[in-house]
């Protein structure tokens, strides 16, 4: 399987929301790695014994996303910061869901093993990491989306900085500092391993 290059996958995607399903068979091969890539580094910080898989995590996304068709795709980092968002979502979604079904108890933890400047040993409820997003939000949206995208997507400091359209040293900057300001913030939330 091998991998499009960013002009290629803007070009399948862009004919994918223009109606031509055969751009979108093209497609799937050469982004599926990395989709793939992206979910399981999101789901190897779950507990052990959840029950989403990695391919699983895809398949919803997938989902979720054929009911996108009409986002105008301005490149393939935009694609891929939208896969980050949506796998935040579907695994905040199941994770309410499961602490639903608990009464509170639980819910699916998120190791920030993939953050080690963070905690190397530290792990969150994904709950916990939506709700402190959604605050650093509140500060500054476009830190909490720095998280987003290097989190949950898997994006370089240069595909994060192409989608928020600032330099690779903001993003470099806005991630030191909102890292910081997890590790404060989820202080109290966190469980040791």
């Amino acid at each position: 399987m091998t991998e499009g290059t960013g002009h290629e996958i803007t070009e399948l995607l862009q004919a994918w929301r223009g109606g031509d399903e055969q751009a979108l068979e093209k497609l799937t091969p050469q982004i599926y790695r990395e989709l793939h890539q992206a979910a399981r580094r999101c789901m190897c910080r779950e507990r052990d014994g959840h029950s989403l898989q990695a391919t699983a995590l895809i398949n919803e996304l997938y989902l979720r996303l054929s009911d996108l068709k009409e986002v105008d795709w301005q490149s393939r980092a935009h694609f891929f910061a939208l896969c980050a968002r949506q796998m935040r979502r579907i695994l905040t979604d199941l994770a309410r869901s499961r602490r639903a079904e608990k009464r509170g108890g639980g819910g699916y933890v998120l190791t920030l093993d993939e953050v080690p400047e963070i905690s190397s040993s530290s792990h969150a409820d994904v709950l916990a990491v939506d709700d402190a997003l959604k605050a650093l939000a509140l500060i500054d949206e476009r830190k909490s989306r720095t998280v987003e995208l290097r989190f949950f997507g898997g994006l370089s400091l240069e595909e994060s900085a192409e989608v928020l359209q600032v330099s690779t040293k903001t993003v470099a900057r806005d991630w030191l500092f909102a890292k910081a300001w997890l590790l404060r913030e989820m202080g109290g939330k966190t469980n040791e391993s």
